[in-house]
């Protein structure tokens, strides 16, 4: 088996925090600003708006919820306890010191609309609260947990259903320097690119969710080879993070390499399907809190199998260390663990095979939306999916034999997206020449 490529979240930056010097992690993809004094600044403010609120609102039912089984389960109380003694000891503002005060906070995010920001966006609110109670020795058991992780669905989903209703669109607007309309967010966004109208309130959109998942304008990402079936293309507006050749059926993806974990990945119900890809290749990117957040096909096929499956939203693998976010250093360790959701294509050309694609959500909400069905033939560039609010990552899993190599190889800088229907690879010359044979 060969290793993936190092991730470029290993970058390290030298910070100091309550005089101590602590290791400090690129944050890939700009969910997330990189400097902690900031974030530490955000969540002190967040807690005091959350204070605000508690003293006139009464709690959200999922969080009441949420508070109940973290309160009423004697593990996950220690646990959760634990993870935030264990951050504060090791010098990180929290903004809170309780169960109870982060549930304040968590209660506050449900109504909350993330404002743009030139400098120091935060994307992922929730995701900058739990920082690092998450990556503390405590946190690892805790945020796997699946009862917690159950109902932080409830919680998610609750904050979804917001940021889907009108009320959500309080920073669509072109005032500085929140409005995500502004000039400073259109110079990151370039909203002339996609269907929007600067005319109506908010740009025409419904929501936020509206305006996170918004679409092209025709033309603006054209497909590589559309009559090309042996050219593989992205699915997602993405930035490579790892490739793997040779891929194990299953592996231990919670060690330091990540190695991916077909049966995992994909479910140990889909044992069958996972034995299609034994011995293949992966292709790993992940996508920017700018990037556009749709899937496209990447190729030309039936849909033969599409399902969602359930899984973690905050779980860090502990060979990482002090990752304070799932968006870095545990994305090969998350396609095995997170809400994901995949979809399989049997292609036209029988040199390609099947193709399998699994999009992960990988913080704060990161709903995995499918809109195409099992039968459902597809052109390659076709939409397949999105995803709401929040990071994301994607795979592309191959079978045995068909990608020599990718077009975009290791080491990557972690910045520059592939965009979205642009070729990657190419199926290498000797499984294309079998192919035509058995024709």
């Amino acid at each position: 088996m060969s290793t993936p490529s190092s991730p470029p979240g290993h970058n390290r930056t030298v910070e100091v925090r309550q005089g101590q010097v602590t290791k400090q992690r690129h944050r890939l993809g700009e969910w997330l600003p990189g400097e902690e004094a900031h974030l530490a600044r955000y969540r002190m403010a967040l807690a005091a708006k959350a204070r605000e609120r508690a003293s006139t609102a009464p709690r959200t039912r999922a969080v009441e919820e949420l508070a109940a089984l973290v309160q009423g389960d004697p593990v996950l109380r220690m646990d959760m306890t634990r993870a935030i003694t264990q951050a504060q000891e090791a010098g990180y503002v929290l903004g809170y010191a309780s169960i109870d005060e982060l549930m304040t906070i968590v209660d506050y995010l449900m109504t909350y609309a993330p404002p743009f920001s030139e400098s120091d966006l935060i994307h992922c609110p929730l995701n900058a609260v739990l920082d690092w109670p998450m990556c503390m020795p405590s946190g690892y058991a805790l945020f796997r947990d699946p009862a917690l992780n159950a109902q932080l669905k409830h919680v998610l989903n609750c904050w979804c259903g917001f940021l889907s209703g009108p009320h959500s669109r309080e920073h669509l607007n072109t005032a500085p320097p929140d409005g995500w309309f502004s000039p400073e967010a259109d110079k990151r966004i370039g909203l002339a690119q996609f269907i929007c109208d600067p005319d109506e309130p908010y740009g025409g959109f419904a929501s936020w969710n509206d305006f996170f998942t918004r679409r092209f304008r025709a033309g603006a990402r054209p497909v590589a080879g559309p009559n090309d079936d042996k050219l593989i293309v992205s699915a997602c507006e993405a930035s490579p993070y790892s490739v793997q050749h040779d891929v194990e059926l299953e592996d231990t993806f919670w060690i330091k390499s990540q190695p991916y974990s077909l049966v995992d990945m994909l479910t140990s119900r889909q044992r069958e399907l996972a034995r299609c890809f034994e011995g293949g290749s992966i292709y790993q990117a992940f996508l920017s809190a700018f990037n556009y957040h749709r899937w496209h096909a990447p190729v030309s096929g039936v849909i033969a199998q599409a399902y969602a499956v359930d899984g973690s939203y905050y779980s860090n693998a502990d060979s990482e260390g002090e990752d304070p976010s799932g968006l870095n250093d545990s994305q090969g360790y998350i396609t095995a663990l997170a809400a994901r959701a995949v979809i399989v294509i049997d292609c036209d050309d029988p040199a390609v095979g099947k193709v399998g694609c699994v999009f992960v959500g990988m913080a704060d909400v990161s709903s995995c939306i499918i809109e195409a069905l099992p039968g459902q033939h597809v052109r390659k560039g076709d939409e397949l999916g999105f995803f709401q609010y929040g990071g994301s990552t994607f795979c592309l899993i191959f079978e045995p034999g068909v990608i020599d190599s990718f077009m975009v190889e290791p080491p990557f800088d972690g910045k520059s997206p592939v965009k979205v229907n642009a070729a990657i690879a190419k199926v290498s010359a000797a499984k294309a020449d079998r192919g035509a044979a058995r024709r």
